[in-house]
């Protein structure tokens, strides 16, 4: 459940985060300052740990020089939350994965409030429920509500359920998706191939259990979504080849988002919300 002390949290936040995050929520309409927009502003000499992918190839043909295309950045975005509702979010040894998922989605939703921003939440599965972008307290209120009253249910189809709300989108998007991101990468691939025109930060929420796999002996795991049972034993080097196997997993998906331009954020349950935002918009900016 979303209570008032967390709002009360984000409240303070917003005002510590505000000066950091100005490259990607400072306000409406078009500044001046330079980015990842529509707008052409001008060219400057390419530098060393620029992205490549800005040089301008028709001017170094023309001058065997390197340059860069620099833009006006698009300050007028609205922000679009998609939060994993599949049965799999049900887990939780502390806390639920679907709650502190939830959190993080607030999280963004109220600073989006807070530099009035259109912005919308909404779930996926087997299924998408896409709601319309708003402003203001209304629609804070009423996400919310949403999230408080769903509970997670149904296998998840992230390809089909990410294709078909790309067909919502009908301006500049700041697109978060918050999921446990286990499934098939060439999945989650395709997936983003809708979205590379807009902004894009995938953030995994797994359970400190999932994360660290700090337990040992005789188990018998249950899979949340299809009801499987695997009947298992964990010790030591069980433990170090599903840690290899998850960050295989999530360096691939790291790659996927790379070829794209998104953006790709590991959390736990062990962490607060607060530092999942701090990673995504303050220390790695």
């Amino acid at each position: 459940m979303i209570d008032t002390n967390f709002l009360h949290q984000l409240d303070h936040f917003s005002l510590i985060i505000n000066k950091r995050i100005t490259s990607n929520y400072v306000g409406e309409r078009f500044s001046s300052a330079t980015g990842r927009g529509l707008i052409f502003k001008d060219h400057v000499l390419y530098a060393p740990g620029e992205d490549f992918r800005t040089i301008d190839w028709k001017v170094y043909g023309r001058t065997d020089k390197l340059f860069v295309k620099r833009f006006e950045e698009e300050r007028n975005l609205t922000v679009h939350v998609l939060v994993d509702f599949s049965a799999s979010m049900n887990f939780g040894t502390h806390v639920k994965k679907s709650e502190f998922a939830s959190m993080i989605a607030v999280g963004f939703a109220y600073l989006a409030l807070k530099n009035n921003e259109r912005f919308v939440v909404s779930l996926f599965s087997d299924e998408v429920e896409v709601v319309k972008p708003k402003r203001g307290m209304t629609q804070i209120a009423a996400v919310i509500n949403y999230l408080d009253n769903k509970k997670p249910k149904g296998s998840n189809n992230i390809y089909s359920c990410l294709k078909e709300y790309s067909k919502a989108i009908k301006s500049k998007a700041y697109l978060v998706v918050i999921s446990d991101f286990l499934y098939p990468v060439e999945d989650i691939e395709k997936a983003l191939f809708f979205f590379k025109n807009h902004q894009v930060v995938l953030i995994q929420v797994l359970d400190k259990m999932e994360s660290k796999l700090d337990i040992e002996g005789d188990f018998k795991l249950s899979d949340m979504e299809s009801n499987s049972i695997l009947h298992t034993f964990i010790n030591a080097f069980t433990r170090r080849k599903y840690q290899n196997s998850l960050e295989e997993h999530n360096a691939r998906i790291k790659h996927v988002c790379d070829l794209v331009g998104a953006q790709f954020y590991p959390a736990h349950t062990g962490q607060t919300p607060f530092d999942v935002f701090y990673d995504v918009l303050g220390r790695k900016r």
